[in-house]
């Protein structure tokens, strides 16, 4: 089983590639983690990685697609995995096609976890962390029991400028021009699945299972 997460950021899709790993013991492969472990690692790959992040430039998809294989040809994924912010673009969504293609494999489902734009901004403005510990809150849904101050270490709660209205304004233009068009893409290969994301994260959970199984 070989799925692809889509999603706005802030929809909750990593946190439901996470249910989905753990349930159907299937590696959650993010490719920020797997750069970052080449790198770390030292191989091949990671270097060639690591010279283009070092000269500020974007890593090339084709380069991307060849980490992600070397990633998921390893034993763990035999029985497949959950892709967790990669493809971004159609480009990507293409050249990973003909990879896996090639391979005689492909993806199975790609599941869009669909919040409305609005629900975004006012679910990641509540956002709150702690200055001291990294201790995360949330002012409608996991409020600190004195407001402003961490439960944990008594120290100051602050809106990161990741989670400011217009910061999350800017990253959901940027996906809705560079990500939105893999929703067509999918839904052409016929393996585009929606769910609502707005609704109880563990029934939107149940939801994708539904899907799966």
């Amino acid at each position: 089983m070989k799925i692809v997460m889509l999603g706005a950021p802030g929809a909750g899709k990593g946190t439901q590639a996470k249910m989905i790993a753990d349930k159907y013991s299937i590696p959650h492969v993010s490719t920020g983690d797997i750069f970052r472990a080449n790198i770390k690692e030292g191989t091949a790959l990671g270097l060639e990685a690591k010279s283009y992040m070092d000269q500020g430039k974007l890593v090339p998809d084709e380069l991307t697609v060849r980490i992600l294989l070397d990633r998921v040809a390893k034993d763990d994924c035999k029985n497949g995995y959950v892709l967790d912010g990669f493809p971004r673009t159609i480009p990507q969504a293409e050249v990973l096609k003909d990879a896996l293609a090639k391979q005689n494999d492909k993806i199975d489902f790609a599941i869009d976890v669909d919040v409305p734009d609005e629900n975004i901004v006012k679910r990641m403005s509540g956002r709150r962390a702690c200055v001291t510990c990294g201790a995360t809150y949330h002012i409608e849904h996991v409020p600190p029991k004195k407001e402003g101050i961490c439960d944990k270490c008594g120290s100051e709660l602050i809106l990161r400028d990741d989670d400011k209205p217009e910061t999350v304004l800017n990253r959901l233009k940027v996906y809705h021009e560079q990500t939105q068009p893999l929703i067509d893409f999918y839904n052409k290969e016929g393996i585009l699945k929606t769910v609502d994301g707005t609704i109880d994260v563990k029934d939107v959970f149940a939801n994708i299972v539904a899907i799966l199984n």
